[in-house]
């Protein structure tokens, strides 16, 4: 597995956004959802869900939340 300069495994990039979309994914909220309680468009978070997929080497949503917990990013507030 190639890691790029931007992604460490260890310690991936992730900004409080990308948390909040992270841990609303993980309770199982869908893209409108999330939108709708960010204030932001729908196409929106479909874009930054697909960056995070990439980002956190994930190939799906599913993989994307096992990835994200194996990496210890979700349990942060989501402010509801």
């Amino acid at each position: 597995m190639t890691v790029t300069p931007e992604i460490n495994a260890g310690n991936p990039r992730i900004d409080a956004n990308d948390q909040k979309i992270l841990n609303l994914l993980y309770e199982g909220l869908n893209d409108a959802s999330i939108a709708r309680h960010l204030g932001v468009g729908h196409r929106t978070i479909q874009r930054k869900v697909h960056r995070l997929m990439e980002q956190l080497q994930a190939n799906g949503r599913v993989a994307l939340g096992a990835r994200a917990q194996e990496l210890g990013l979700l349990g942060g507030s989501t402010d509801h």
